[in-house]
């Protein structure tokens, strides 16, 4: 008998429920620190407390909900086994501690996930099946193939155990800094929001509960405000990009949260790189939405006790270097500038010797002289700097059109 149906056990979340889940996990994941950020404080102007769940064994707070799940399977569900859904961290939640307690775990996954996603859910022992273009191809396929087999389906979100079980970051949260009085949580399906807001309104009924999306990805946002907002595009918080939130999540979330927030790329890239130059540590941009939102939107957070949790680790390394090299830019640490010169003997040389004179360090130099709207004697050079700060790049550019030439920089999107 397939049991990819709603279970028969009781499907609410509660404090109960979360202190449950709690109790039954707490010997089997980390209990992460929350610690006061000095730095985040004073340029945020609130108090800034940073739970690490991205210290977890698979560097996600994934695997709280995944382990309250499987560790309430009868005998017979464990020895047939589990399916999900995932391209992501409740992938490697799932695998992992169903690898512990030797529980069958099935990963579907859509056919173009990136290689090392594979690699590191089959590195937890779980089998993959790839297969459709599109999340909702895998999870369509993962729901027939519960059928077929008799699997039991742990939904990323959608599940009261998996809520419960995310809930407990709150618990936890709130015993160790009880002068939290607003949390600021991301939101993708509605797991960890929703069972960490049911937990946390049972202990504080006056803490403040802020959600946080992507504003390429409203979903939950939209619905709350009857709105029909799209939801599509590449974002850096591609572990909160969900077109539809759970029926059961949203219900929640329209009971115990007070606001939601969007928050712009730009926001989530600045939040990734602050979080590794003032923690030193690794987040991915649905881990760093929090962060993003103080950022994006200061007065809402004022003078307040803001609890944050870095939800996830799990970035690309090339993606992560991406970001901090546009950070820089942003700051005006690294800058391209385009400058026309004379295409005549010495020309690259005179102008180098401003660099030199402004103790800028070039980078890259790009000549070009043959796709330009220049006449055929014109050139044009584009060179890669690094500079101290801001008013150091404003220094060499002044320095530059003082000398005649014409400078452009080449900002960021």
């Amino acid at each position: 008998m397939a049991t990819a149906a709603k279970p028969d056990r009781d499907s609410t979340v509660t404090l109960e429920s979360v202190r449950a889940a709690h109790e039954r996990i707490a010997d089997s994941i980390i209990r992460t620190p929350t610690l006061k950020s000095k730095t985040l404080s004073e340029m945020t102007g609130a108090n800034v407390w940073l739970k690490f769940e991205n210290l977890q064994f698979t560097a996600s707070f994934k695997e709280r909900g995944a382990l309250n799940k499987l560790l309430q399977l009868s005998d017979s569900e464990r020895k047939r086994g589990v399916i999900a859904a995932s391209a992501g961290n409740h992938a490697q939640g799932v695998a992992y501690h169903g690898a512990r307690l030797g529980v069958p775990v099935t990963i579907v996954m859509p056919q173009h996930t990136p290689t090392v996603k594979v690699q590191q859910t089959e590195g937890h022992g779980a089998t993959v099946v790839l297969t459709g273009e599109r999340f909702d191809d895998a999870q369509a396929r993962a729901y027939e193939m519960a059928e077929e087999r008799g699997l039991v389906f742990v939904h990323p979100f959608d599940d009261a155990d998996i809520a419960s079980g995310q809930g407990t970051a709150a618990i936890e949260m709130i015993e160790d800094v009880p002068e939290i009085d607003t949390l600021c949580i991301p939101i993708g399906g509605g797991g960890l929001i929703s069972g960490m807001g049911v937990a946390a309104k049972a202990m504080k009924p006056k803490l403040e509960l802020i959600g946080v999306e992507a504003e390429l990805y409203p979903s939950t946002y939209s619905k709350m405000r009857g709105l029909k907002l799209p939801c599509e595009g590449d974002t850096l918080a591609e572990g909160i990009a969900v077109k539809e939130p759970g029926a059961l999540t949203l219900e929640i979330i329209r009971e115990v949260v007070d606001d939601i927030v969007l928050v712009g790329e730009r926001d989530l890239e600045r939040a990734v790189s602050l979080l590794l130059q003032i923690e030193k540590t690794v987040v991915e941009g649905a881990g760093a939405a929090g962060l993003a939102a103080m950022l994006d939107h200061p007065a809402k957070f004022k003078d307040r006790n803001v609890g944050l949790i870095l939800c996830g680790g799990n970035i690309d390394t090339r993606l992560l270097a991406n970001v901090l090299l546009r950070d820089l830019a942003r700051d005006g640490r690294l800058a391209r500038l385009r400058i026309r010169l004379q295409d005549r003997p010495g020309a690259l040389y005179k102008v180098v010797r401003v660099f030199d004179q402004e103790q800028v360090n070039i980078i890259e130099v790009y000549h070009q002289r043959i796709f330009t709207t220049l006449p055929a004697k014109g050139l044009i050079t584009d060179i890669e700097c690094e500079t101290r700060d801001r008013a150091h790049l404003d220094r060499l550019i002044a320095a530059l059109e003082k000398e005649g030439y014409e400078v452009k920089p080449v900002e960021l999107a």
